[in-house]
């Protein structure tokens, strides 16, 4: 087959659009494959759907119980047999930097021994190099972004989307996942995160009001505090100018609940500052807890307000939970608030998934107790994973990590 420079070299020359029939007539090509499909996560994380022109697509596929989703969740090759068509389909992860963007499923003729290894490594490199170019390709079409829609999203959500980071992500010393529901109308919630070698910075911002009103403040806040960071500035100055830009704006009648991390990766040190925040949990070797903070006023409340970070420090192994007022007042069909017990039984019958799936196992079982009764606010739910920092010398592999069952 091509060598990944030359794939990765016509991928680049094709138009953004164009990128997946560039590879779907590769593989075919080089392994005369019967079909070639990409699949892409909805916003939901539930489904995944066939890219195609709208309306023109295949059925979408379920993330939980079909083979196509195994691959998804597990991040590894996964193949099904057809015995009566002597073919056999691969189903391969479509991720990049840890970001699962979908699944990439070739269907093969099989003999006796099933896809060779070498096959299924070279489809796997094949799928790499798509994820990079779909990433790089929303800039310039809709097709992706598209393609991911079960449903159609409302303005506000379209805003809110926009200004994420991702869905996961993942490096050495950490991995990180989160989810926001309802994923389609989404209020006020947001969540953002950046890294450069030494530094990992989170914030989990929770915005009063709802639709147009409540995605133009977290947009000012999420972009205040970007350029605050961009400029070098430390964690508190970031929080200052970010509280004076929406102060300026709303005059205190409107403001955000927001919490700011700076993690240091080679030390596990930890700045925050909880201007309101969303809760914290921790999971470190199995207990359950809640983190105290001294929580200081929100972003934009009152003018010239300072604030003051304080210290903790994680441990290779510990599991950190951010967790919006959503989830923790939703309400069951009788008018029951979601307890906190629910939520740390929650926690812990998650503790053995990645922290790319934990948000969205959680909202699920949110959603199971809510029943039909409609949300009242956003749920968010981010996870992070501290590995720590591998010592010099060590690729990281072997160290103590969460994976999937």
């Amino acid at each position: 087959m091509d060598r990944p420079s030359a794939v990765e070299r016509s991928l680049r020359e094709a138009a953004p659009h164009e990128i997946f029939d560039v590879i779907r007539s590769l593989i075919e090509r080089r392994h005369h494959a019967r079909s070639v499909e990409l699949l892409m996560a909805d916003y939901a994380m539930k489904r995944l759907q066939p890219v195609g022109v709208l309306p023109h697509t295949r059925p979408p596929v379920s993330v939980h119980g079909s083979a196509a989703g195994r691959a998804f969740g597990a991040q590894e090759p996964h193949w099904v047999y057809d015995d009566s068509a002597a073919t056999v389909t691969v189903h391969l992860p479509v991720s990049v930097r840890g970001d699962r963007l979908g699944v990439l499923s070739v269907t093969l003729r099989t003999g006796e021994d099933g896809p060779a290894a070498d096959v299924v490594e070279e489809l796997q490199e094949c799928a790499d190099a798509l994820a990079h170019e779909v990433v790089v390709a929303g800039r310039d079409t809709d097709l992706f972004l598209q393609a991911r829609r079960a449903e159609r999203l409302t303005l506000a959500a379209e805003m809110q989307w926009q200004l994420l980071p991702g869905g996961s992500c993942a490096r050495p010393e950490y991995s990180l996942g989160a989810q926001l529901e309802p994923a389609y109308a989404i209020f006020g919630d947001s969540f953002d995160w950046s890294a450069s070698a030494d530094d990992l910075y989170v914030t989990v911002s929770n915005g009063m009001g709802e639709g147009i009103d409540a995605a133009l403040l977290t947009s000012l806040a999420i972009n205040a505090l970007r350029n605050a960071r961009r400029a070098g500035l430390d964690l508190s100055d970031q929080a200052y100018l970010a509280d004076q830009a929406v102060h300026g704006q709303y005059q205190g009648s409107r403001y955000l609940s927001t919490l700011l991390f700076r993690f240091h990766l080679p030390t596990g040190d930890v700045e925050i500052i909880d201007a309101g925040s969303p809760r914290v949990w921790r999971v470190r070797k199995g207990v359950v807890e809640a983190i105290e903070l001294e929580a200081q006023m929100p972003l934009g409340m009152f003018e010239d307000t300072v604030y003051v970070p304080q210290h903790l420090k994680v441990e290779p192994g510990d599991r950190l939970l951010f967790i919006s007022d959503g989830v923790y007042d939703a309400l069951s069909p009788s008018g029951e608030r979601y307890s906190l017990r629910a939520l740390a039984a929650s926690i812990t019958g998650t503790r053995l998934l990645p922290a790319s799936q934990v948000p969205r196992a959680i909202l699920q079982e949110l959603l199971g107790y809510r029943g039909s009764h409609p949300a009242a606010d956003d749920s968010l739910v981010m996870c992070l994973d501290w590995h720590g920092r591998p010592a010099p010398g060590r690729d990281g592999q072997d160290l103590p990590r969460t994976t999937g069952v």
